[in-house]
């Protein structure tokens, strides 16, 4: 068995490598870190997958991958390393502008958050294209013209329209295609289906998945849905009270889960067929920022195991085969 972590530093073949990050934010005159020492690699040209409940760090990840954590937020450790740009936390000003867009660019929760009410979509597009000194914006109002078309959005009527004119499903694709247009190498995606209905959400994986193929961009999808790790995610991270507590292939994760919140996860997804009583809920509930244990395993207070170990040493990530790590003192020897 492996007890090591993967090697540090960013390696050939990924679109970001994320070493030792913590960040934190200030309550009360102290503070507390919402993401503790995490290491996760993005394959180039793969779909990373973070999941995890609410208030387990996935959102604020993103945002540090923008170096965009605001106050009370600080990014106390760590690096954040892009091909050709190097560690993005050492950017300011005019060269960070840049890299938002034109490297990394992310699609939120809810598009309407990031459009403006007051402007037609297309002049979004040209004030875009000119914030990031591209010279021809009319070829980068072609090329959004190019991905309404091919999320089955008419460009005529979009481009010209208020975000209030559009439905949800539609400002989503908008949020898409705005985060697209400039040709990022990594996207991040900060749950794009929540805020959407059943069938609007198929519509949006579909187009995701199609677009990802095509253009062969990287990208970090945050989410609380198992479903759409198993449709979309090359790989998945699993994140809790701040940390990865397990990460590895997808298939390998969501086959043979080797942490006991992993495996919490996927027995509480209700199901239609099957035996309901292998449907066990998660017990409990996670931990506020606040309240996150300073020692020992962040998870044992819900853990149906709960070594006396585990009171007071951090399990180191360790690993039983190739791509697929875990940080849990029992070895991956889970009974049910």
């Amino acid at each position: 068995m492996a007890t090591s972590a993967a090697p540090r530093g960013a390696q050939t073949g990924n679109a970001c490598a994320i070493r030792d990050l913590t960040v934190v934010y200030r309550v009360e005159g102290k503070e507390y870190p919402a993401v503790r020492e995490v290491d996760l690699d993005v394959v180039a040209g793969e779909i990373t997958a973070v999941i995890g409940e609410s208030g387990s760090g996935k959102t604020t990840l993103a945002m540090a991958m923008l170096n965009a954590v605001q106050p009370p937020g600080r990014i106390a450790s760590g690096s954040i390393e892009y091909p050709e740009v190097g560690d993005v936390l050492t950017l300011h000003g005019r060269a960070l502008q840049r890299v938002r867009g034109d490297y990394v660019s992310m699609v939120f929760q809810t598009s309407q958050n990031s459009l403006n009410p007051l402007t037609r979509i297309g002049a979004q597009v040209m004030d875009l294209a000119r914030s990031h000194g591209h010279r021809d914006k009319r070829a980068v109002l072609k090329e959004a013209a190019a991905l309404c078309r091919q999320m089955s959005l008419d460009p005529d009527r979009v481009l010209t329209a208020y975000q209030h004119e559009l439905s949800g499903g539609m400002r989503q694709r908008v949020g898409i295609m705005l985060a697209l247009v400039l040709g990022p190498r990594l996207v991040l995606l900060d749950e794009p289906t929540t805020a959407l209905d059943v069938l609007s959400q198929s519509e949006v994986l579909q187009i995701l998945r199609d677009l990802q193929r095509e253009r062969q961009f990287s990208a970090l999808l945050i989410t609380h849905d198992m479903g759409v790790v198993a449709e979309l995610a090359d790989r998945v991270a699993v994140m809790y009270a701040g940390r990865v507590v397990e990460r590895g292939r997808t298939p390998l994760v969501l086959t043979n889960p080797q942490h006991p919140y992993t495996r919490s996860l996927i027995q509480s997804i209700p199901r239609l067929t099957g035996d309901l009583d292998e449907v066990r809920p998660l017990p409990g509930l996670p931990p506020s920022l606040t309240t996150i244990p300073r020692q020992g395993c962040v998870f044992r207070d819900r853990c149906r195991y709960h070594p006396a170990i585990a009171d007071t040493q951090e399990p180191a990530m360790q690993s039983t085969e190739p791509d697929h790590w875990f940080a849990c003192h029992l070895g991956g020897k889970l009974d049910d």
